[in-house]
């Protein structure tokens, strides 16, 4: 577990960053996922603030698809 908490803290300081606000969304989003879904299945007194988070995390994701364009795009031969 303390590699999910240093991914966590790292994500975070770059999520809360302008510049690095991308990478911070895609070091989150897994980490996020584990949240939301131990809330749907297991616990769900924590379901809308997990619910609330993941739609910031996605919305973060949907500002910088431009970023992430490059990386998905196949060479073309």
């Amino acid at each position: 577990m303390p590699l999910v908490a240093i991914v966590e803290i790292i994500g975070g300081v770059l999520f809360i960053l302008k510049k690095t606000r991308a990478l911070g969304a895609i070091f989150i989003l897994p980490v996020m996922t584990g949240v939301l879904v131990h809330h749907v299945v297991t616990d769900q007194s924590g379901l809308i603030l997990s619910l609330v988070l993941m739609a910031i995390n996605v919305l973060a994701l949907a500002d910088n698809w431009g970023k992430y364009q490059n990386l998905l795009e196949q060479e073309k031969q």
